[in-house]
Order: C-alpha cells, then sequence, then structure tokens
C-alpha cells in the first residue's frame, strides 16, 4: 500500500471519528441530516479505497504467483 493511500485512509478513518462524535451531541435535524451525510460519503471513500487496494493485491498475486511465459 502506498504512502498516500495510508495517508488518505488515516484522513478519511479521522472524519469519520469527528463526525460519530458529533452525531452524540445536540444537532438540528438539518444538521444531523448532513452529518449523516457526510459520514456516508466518509465510509464510501475508505471503503472505495480499500477495494483499490485489494485490486492491486490480487494483481500481484496474480503476478508472482503465473510470471508471463519464459520467466518460469
Amino acid at each position: 500500500m502506498s504512502d498516500e493511500t495510508i495517508v488518505r485512509l488515516q484522513t478519511h478513518r479521522k472524519n469519520v471519528e469527528r463526525y460519530l462524535r458529533l452525531l452524540e451531541t445536540a444537532l438540528t435535524d438539518v444538521e444531523q441530516q448532513y452529518v449523516e451525510k457526510r459520514l456516508a460519503e466518509e465510509g464510501s471513500a475508505m471503503d472505495q479505497l480499500s477495494l483499490q487496494r485489494a485490486g492491486a493485491a490480487n494483481a500481484f498475486h496474480k503476478t508472482c504467483n503465473h510470471p508471463p511465459s519464459g520467466k518460469r
């Protein structure tokens, strides 16, 4: 996993933690809807990064387990 990906995941995780703390406070309905929307967006962004990472790992493992012809 690249340093950039790690930093991006950490940033999203910190945002999720912040939004969860906000949900524990007294918010208006509009504020709560906004925070819930942002929380869902952060979760989706983390999921997307995880899927990209998993795809890259699978591609790496396939390459390692099945090198191109003539290289075995």
